[in-house]
């Protein structure tokens, strides 16, 4: 299946500053850390508002649910309207709902609040990788997408750590204005340094029956589909290690706190170091032979991570070495995922990045509380991580040609536009 419209631009006009990249992956990360920051603060929601641990924890998990519905609603309407008015519209309702949410009175309006709050900060993320398949492609877009995963993949590390520290200075509802303000700036950066990236005679009629025909095209591609749900197994794989670790490293290892916070950090380093690493990466080659390794190495390292666990060996800092090598590996998978699953559908970027996210959120929201149910303990959470590693490695397999005879053709070879820009 070829792309019969407009590809996108990767010449010199396309911007590629270090502030461009920092916008967009500030945009991308903005429901992973809505998501995260309120974390830490589920203890004192619970004693506040006098509810229970479960009703808590629906705030999460209402969260993810409003993304996931938030992101299939906003692609499309991006499709139709452009990048800025979406995104600008869904960060300014996300800081009014940010302010009701510090001043709500009981859980079930806080419960309803963050549904709507993942909605609209949904627009974020959809925008943030249209507006890079608008730009760019193959390649370059993966360089891209690497670059984002440095504010991306660490977001649901450090922000958890950053909302401790908000809600111990001045209770959980400060954590509110801090995502309030954070939205302001956002809006305020996109306002004025954003340029709009899908030109009117690009954009798609909108219609009902136009977006649900776009959306069911998808939905028969049995490769884009495939694809699109590997990050989503990325995502659950990274959350499962956020729900789990706390009570993993200071229940089971004894960690105190601060080092808790240490070991949070250098897992962290983890993903930014092999984002760079795949950034340089696919200058020389193809995404799809970055993705098909990447998922296999990972694979195999989480197989020792499970050994060691098991087994004790190396104590704590086994446990630290082996998180860090799967952790590290996911940072080369779902920029390339999502750069190959974009690749034929540059005329509706918006829609099949908006399914792409509702995945992610959808399948991190079921996967990840698995940890708990199992026992909340490091072999639940490896187990939990393991089982991620092993359906990306079967979606991929099964779903995609990428370990076929022959390869991926359409996907391994790069023009000479995106071999120039790749270089740049």
């Amino acid at each position: 299946m070829t792309d019969t419209h407009q590809s996108p631009t990767a010449g010199p006009q396309a911007p590629r500053s270090i502030k461009y990249v920092l916008m967009l992956g500030a945009l991308a990360a903005l429901p992973a850390v809505t998501t995260d920051m309120y974390l830490p603060s589920l203890p004192a929601v619970v004693a506040d508002l006098e509810t229970t641990q479960a009703a808590a924890q629906l705030t999460l998990s209402g969260t993810l649910l409003g993304a996931g519905i938030g992101q299939l609603v906003i692609g499309p309407f991006s499709d139709r309207f452009g990048r800025r008015l979406p995104l600008v519209i869904g960060i300014s309702l996300h800081v009014v709902i940010s302010l009701l949410c510090s001043i709500t009175p009981n859980i079930e309006t806080l419960t309803g609040l963050r549904v709507l709050q993942g909605f609209f900060n949904a627009a974020a993320a959809v925008v943030a990788i249209a507006v890079i398949r608008d730009r760019f492609a193959g390649a370059a877009a993966a360089r891209l997408l690497s670059r984002l995963m440095l504010v991306i993949g660490v977001a649901p590390l450090f922000a958890p750590t950053v909302g401790q520290a908000v809600a111990g200075l001045w209770q959980w509802r400060a954590v509110f204005y801090v995502l309030a303000l954070i939205g302001v700036v956002l809006v305020a950066i996109v306002w004025k340094f954003m340029p709009e990236t899908l030109p009117a005679d690009r954009r798609s009629p909108g219609r009902p029956r136009h977006v649900a025909g776009a959306y069911w095209s998808l939905m028969r591609d049995k490769h884009f589909m495939a694809l699109a749900v590997i990050p989503g197994l990325g995502l659950a794989l990274i959350m499962s290690y956020v729900v789990g670790s706390p009570f993993v490293f200071q229940d089971e290892y004894g960690f105190t706190e601060q080092q808790f916070a240490l070991a949070f950090a250098l897992n962290g380093a983890a993903l930014v170091l092999s984002a760079q690493l795949n950034a340089a990466l696919v200058r020389k080659f193809p995404p799809v032979r970055l993705l098909r390794t990447a998922v296999l190495v990972q694979l195999a390292v989480s197989v020792l991570l499970l050994a060691v666990v098991a087994t004790g060996a190396g104590g704590a800092l086994g446990l630290m070495a082996g998180l860090w090598l799967v952790l590290g590996a996911q940072g080369m998978i779902p920029a390339n995922a999502s750069v190959l699953a974009l690749h034929n559908y540059g005329h509706m970027a918006g829609t099949a990045a908006a399914v792409i996210g509702a995945l992610q959120s959808g399948v991190a929201g079921l996967v990840s509380p698995l940890v708990g149910l199992l026992g909340g303990n490091a072999l639940s959470m490896v187990g939990v991580m393991i089982g991620s590693c092993v359906l990306t490695v079967m979606v991929l397999a099964i779903g995609t040609p990428a370990y076929r005879r022959g390869g991926w053709p359409e996907h391994g070879n790069r023009s000479d536009d995106e071999r120039v820009a790749a270089e740049d």
